[in-house]
Formats: structure tokens, sequence, C-alpha cells
């Protein structure tokens, strides 16, 4: 019982933490070149929680998008692409520093190339509007992976503690 109420809280605070983290984006160079912060957190969520916890915190994220009007039925569909590529990157790569890294531009790249594929010619346009944040993505998602990996264990270890006493 305990697991399964601590599971759901780690859930809803990382499908928070997504919604928020989504809502900021750095702009870019011209317009629809703009880097959304949740994309390197996404990848340095699955990297520390695991692709279940992940998927489920995206999901769930993206839910919250569409209800509150904050995306669109294509924003939820390239970021369930993107998810979906992390998860199997990660099982073909392992945790491994490199596969965290490149993670996320090979999803970008990825999911980009399937939504314009779907719209007609407009691939190319979507890939090349997404290099900036491709590159901010793979610059801070190492970073982030370390900082998400501090903070839970320094969460396992205060409730250790708190549990002793």
């Amino acid at each position: 019982m305990r697991e399964n109420v601590r599971w759901m809280t780690e859930v809803a605070l990382l499908a928070a933490f997504l919604s928020v983290a989504g809502a900021f984006k750095l702009p870019g160079l011209l317009p629809g070149t703009e880097f959304q912060l949740s994309a390197p957190l996404a990848v340095a969520i699955c990297a520390v929680f695991g692709f279940a916890k992940y998927i489920t915190a995206g999901l769930l994220s993206s839910m919250a998008g569409l209800m509150l009007g904050t995306q669109t039925v294509w924003n939820v569909g390239i970021a369930l692409i993107f998810r979906c590529v992390v998860g199997a990157i990660f099982v073909l790569g392992g945790n491994w520093w490199l596969t965290v890294v490149l993670a996320g531009p090979i999803a970008t790249i990825t999911s980009r190339l399937v939504v314009g594929g779907i719209l007609g010619n407009m691939a190319i346009p979507f890939v090349l509007a997404a290099v900036p944040g491709i590159i901010y993505t793979a610059i801070t998602v190492w970073p982030l992976t370390i900082l998400l990996k501090r903070i839970t264990e320094s969460g396992k270890k205060a409730i250790m503690y708190v549990v002793q006493r």
C-alpha cells in the first residue's frame, strides 16, 4: 500500500513538473524555433525514474495540457511519439550518459519526421525549426539528469533517516 501511494505521488509530481516546464519556452532566433524546457526534463525523468513513471507522468501532463487548452492535439501527438522513441532508445542503449544525451535529439527528429510525414511535405521544415531545441536538449539533459539523481538520492536518505527514528 505504501509503495502504491509513493508511486502515485511521484508520478503526479513528475507530471506537474513536466507541465510547468512545458509552459516555459526559451525564444529562438526565428519564429517557431523556441525551446521547451520539458524536453530535456522528460529524458532526465526517464533516465532517473524509469519508463513506467516517465510515460505515465507524460500522459497525465498531456491530458492536463489538453484540458487546460495549453496544448493542441498536434503537440500531444509529437510528445507521445517523442516519449515512445525515448523509451525505445533507453531499452536499446541502456542508462548510459551517451544514451541520455542522444535520446532527446533522436526522439525530437523522429517525432517531427512522423508528424511532418502525416501532414505532407513539411517534415524537413519541422526538423529544421527544431534544430536549436535539439542543441539545447543535448546540452542540458545530462546536468538535469545528475540533478534529478541527487534529489532522488537525498530524498531516499531523508526517508530512511525518518523511518529509523
